[in-house]
């Protein structure tokens, strides 16, 4: 893979805003939105390649591994193994746009600067945040399923979802440096529990245990379309667990050094995690029917139980735990960055870009979305919330894919990695083949997606209402 020649000319798309020190559409001054002061750069690159892992790993894998058998049947790493590759195609195109345009708003920047439709962007924008705050519901619903239940089942699980976005907003409020500080602990112990499981794997080999007979058998309930559309099904919902990498492009302005690092970070990051999913797929599925899989909201758990290693299930359960606490950290982080962005780039009102002035976090966004989470935890369970979040994100990922072909035109004034044109290509082909309803997903995945949508709808009539009264009154920051 290349990287670009050196430009001609600067970055004339971006949406202006005052108050930066690098030009009105800048970021790198000393003030950020509406006087407030930037975020603060404190990522280098080993701490994003941990938090790139750290977004990735987590409730897709502990918790929805037993969806995709129940799609699938025994041959449970065959999704995993085709959402690795779609995933790394689509990545390809984030890392090329993240060292072009290395700013908080992610996809949202992206679509803007290719198409300059504000009401797609701000639909993209919309969509991103809700994805990440479905998963963040999801994390929630996986925290207090059968993982707490090796503790306790006294607590209305509710109750214990509610609290725990609560406990994440306050670690986020806190700073950038203690969320990912956490974000680092957390992705070692949830790394140590996948490790755990493909020592168990391991062990099960080299004694004889298991049934390697069912690493080939494919029960999706027929044959044909009904199994094309039967694995792409499987294939969609267990996307689910590669989302992540996306979210990382948001912490661009807090990277010290984005175009250096991104690269890296997130192929590895990518890569690592991929390669790991597949091979706890092959332990699940050798270890473990697919009906006993699918009929558990903690899979692995089983797994651990099944493995003939003396292992204490709750130690297991407990790195479970922090694992999806990890996946929803990083969610809430990320979408409130995300608003951070978008007002920045005038596409949500400034006020959802205020920064608290001692932390330097997005205080307002931090307590927006962790608002929009605690209402989503009631809207579905831990399957649902997961697909709908792969639904959205792979629509966002055609779009990104496509975006970086157009883009090709823009120059900007910097070194960046460049992808080849094949991939974006592929990329945008494999995200709608998911999207669709080739892929075989429940209609209420559908439904809540449409509602979203709609929603986001509102919010943008309103916004541009606001924004076309504050022109015509010719107000600061029209």
């Amino acid at each position: 893979m290349s990287r670009s020649d050196p430009p001609a000319s600067g970055d004339p798309t971006s949406p202006r805003r005052p108050g930066s020190a690098d030009g009105p559409g800048g970021t790198g001054g000393p003030a950020g939105t509406g006087g407030s002061p930037p975020l603060k750069r404190a990522l280098g690159p080993k701490l994003l390649i941990l938090f790139v892992i750290g977004d990735i790993l987590g409730t897709g894998i502990y918790a929805t591994t037993g969806n995709v058998a129940g799609k699938v049947g025994g041959a449970l790493w065959l999704p995993f193994a085709i959402g690795f590759a779609v995933a790394l195609l689509t990545a390809a195109s984030y890392v090329e746009l993240v060292g072009k345009y290395p700013k908080a708003a992610g996809a949202a920047l992206y679509t803007q600067k290719a198409f300059k439709v504000p009401f797609l962007t701000f639909v993209v924008a919309f969509m991103v945040m809700c994805s990440g705050l479905s998963s963040a519901s999801a994390a929630a619903r996986a925290f207090s399923g059968d993982y707490l239940g090796e503790f306790t089942d006294a607590v209305p699980p509710t109750l214990i979802a509610v609290l725990f976005v609560l406990a994440l907003a306050a670690i986020n409020l806190r700073g950038v440096a203690e969320s990912v500080k956490a974000n680092v602990v957390l992705t070692l112990v949830e790394v140590g529990g996948l490790a755990v499981i493909l020592a168990i794997g391991a062990y099960a080999v080299f004694s004889g245990e298991g049934e390697p007979g069912r690493l080939t058998q494919i029960e999706t309930g027929g044959t044909g379309y009904a199994l094309l559309t039967g694995v792409l099904g499987a294939t969609a919902l267990g996307f689910f667990a590669f989302v992540g990498f996306e979210d990382s492009v948001n912490m661009a302005e807090e990277t010290k050094n984005p175009a250096r690092d991104f690269p890296r970070a997130i192929f590895i990051g990518v890569g690592f995690t991929g390669t790991v999913y597949v091979l706890v797929a092959l332990v699940s599925s050798l270890l473990v029917d697919s009906r006993t899989l699918a009929d558990s909201s903690g899979p692995l758990l089983e797994v651990v139980k099944a493995g003939g290693v003396d292992f204490p299930p709750k130690l297991f359960a407990l790195i479970a735990l922090f694992a999806v606490t990890n996946s929803a950290l990083i969610n809430i982080m990320m979408a409130s960055r995300l608003c951070y962005g978008m007002a920045n780039e005038r596409i949500l009102p400034p006020a959802m870009g205020k920064v608290l002035a001692g932390r330097r976090t997005p205080w307002v966004g931090i307590v927006f979305v962790s608002a929009l989470a605690i209402g989503l935890v009631s809207t579905g369970e831990i399957e649902g919330l997961g697909d709908t979040t792969s639904f959205l994100l792979l629509c966002v990922f055609a779009v990104v894919n496509i975006a970086v072909l157009v883009l090709r035109k823009d120059r900007v004034g910097h070194r960046h990695f460049r992808t080849p044109t094949a991939l974006p290509v592929l990329g945008a082909l494999t995200s709608l083949v998911l999207a669709s309803p080739l892929a075989d997903r429940g209609a209420d995945v559908y439904v809540r997606a449409g509602v979203l949508l709609l929603i986001g709808i509102g919010l943008w009539a309103v916004n541009k209402a606001v924004m076309t009264a504050r022109e015509r009154s010719g107000a600061p920051g029209a």
